[in-house]
C-alpha cells in the first residue's frame, strides 16, 4: 500500500461539503506523516470524482452526506476496480436508509426508537396526528438519508409539528416521525484491529444546546464530550455490546460509528450507524481513539489497512 497512490475524496455538494473537507485535510496530512504518498481530491461534485481518479491506486473516502455515504461512491470504485477502506456498498446503503437500517436491527433484537415512516401520498397532517396520538410529545422529525442531524427537529409544541414536518417533507421527501427518547447522547466507535472488529471507549455527548445538531457537533465550545463515558462497567458492556451488533446487523466492516440514546430505564437506543464517520479534530472516532491510546496518524493507518 505505501507504493500506492492514495487519493482522499473530499467535498462534493452535500449539505456537509465543509466537515468533509476539513475531514480530507487532515486525514491527507495523516497519511503523509506516517510516510504514504497521498493527495487531497477536494472535488465540487459526483460529476468530478471519476476524472480525479486519474492516477489513484486507492481511495480513502471523507465524503459525508448523499452518494458519499449512500455506497454509489463504493459501487463506483467497486466498478473502477479502485480499492478504499471500510464497509462495501450494499453495507453503506442499508446504513444510510434510516427506515430499512432500523427494520434490520429491529429484527435483529437491536432497540431503536419507535417511530413512523411518511410516504410520498400520506396527508401530513393526519400523519402527525397518528404520531401524536401513539408517541405523544416530544416527537423527532428527521430525514430519512441524511447525516450530521441535518433537518432534524425536535418538536416540543403540537402546533410546530405540521409546519416541522412540511418543511422537511418540502426539503427531503420522505421522513421519520420518532418517539422521542430522554437521556444521554453517547456515540461509539467500531474499529477493526489485528484481534478482530471491537468497540472503542464509549463517548458521552453533553450539549450546550437543547440537542447535538449540526452546529453543536462542529462548532467549538458548544459540547461537553466525556471520553471514556461515565458509566458503570456492565452498562458500558451492554451499550458496546449492541453497538457492535448494529454494526454487524447492517453488515459494515473495518470501521464505523454508532449512535446511541441511553433511555432514563438503561435501555441503548440505536439512532443511526454511520458507515463513514467525520474525521476532524472534533470528531467522535478520532476522539475515542485517542481514549484507547491511538492517535490521528495511527488511527488512519488502521482504517487504510481495512482496504487491504
Amino acid at each position: 500500500m505505501r507504493n500506492r497512490r492514495i487519493g482522499v475524496l473530499a467535498g462534493s455538494d452535500s449539505p456537509e461539503r465543509a466537515v468533509s473537507l476539513v475531514s480530507g485535510e487532515h486525514v491527507t496530512a495523516a497519511l503523509r506523516e506516517i510516510g504514504y504518498d497521498a493527495i487531497l481530491l477536494a472535488i465540487d461534485s459526483a460529476d468530478d470524482i471519476v476524472p480525479a481518479l486519474a492516477g489513484i491506486d486507492s481511495v480513502f473516502n471523507v465524503l459525508h452526506g448523499e452518494a458519499g455515504e449512500d455506497g454509489t461512491i463504493a459501487l463506483l470504485l467497486d466498478v473502477l476496480g479502485v480499492s478504499y477502506p471500510g464497509s462495501r456498498p450494499q453495507a453503506c446503503a442499508r446504513a444510510m436508509d434510516k427506515p430499512r437500517a432500523k427494520e434490520i436491527m429491529n429484527r435483529n433484537g437491536i432497540p431503536v426508537p419507535p417511530g413512523n415512516l411518511y410516504g410520498e401520498k400520506q396527508d401530513i397532517a393526519a400523519f402527525c396526528e397518528d404520531a401524536l396520538t401513539q408517541y405523544g410529545l416530544p416527537l423527532v422529525i428527521k430525514p430519512c438519508d441524511q447525516g450530521s442531524s441535518i433537518g432534524v427537529y425536535i418538536v416540543a409544541d403540537a402546533n410546530d409539528l405540521i409546519e416541522k414536518a412540511t418543511e422537511t417533507q418540502a426539503q427531503f421527501g420522505t421522513f421519520l416521525i420518532e418517539k422521542f427518547i430522554p437521556g444521554r447522547e453517547l456515540t461509539a466507535g467500531i474499529l477493526r484491529t489485528e484481534s478482530g472488529e471491537g468497540v472503542l471507549p464509549l463517548v458521552e455527548i453533553v450539549p450546550k444546546k437543547e440537542f447535538f445538531n449540526y452546529s453543536t457537533k462542529y462548532d467549538e465550545g458548544m459540547a461537553e464530550f466525556i471520553v471514556p463515558a461515565r458509566l458503570d462497567e456492565a452498562v458500558a458492556a451492554t451499550i458496546k455490546e449492541v453497538s457492535l451488533a448494529a454494526h454487524r446487523a447492517l453488515r459494515c466492516s473495518g470501521y464505523s460509528r454508532v449512535d446511541i440514546r441511553l433511555a432514563l430505564d438503561g435501555t441503548p437506543y440505536v439512532l443511526e450507524v454511520n458507515t463513514n464517520p467525520g474525521m476532524t479534530p472534533m470528531s467522535d472516532l478520532p476522539r475515542a481513539a485517542a481514549a484507547a491510546g491511538i492517535d490521528f496518524s495511527s488511527l488512519v493507518r488502521m482504517m487504510l489497512k481495512t482496504a487491504e
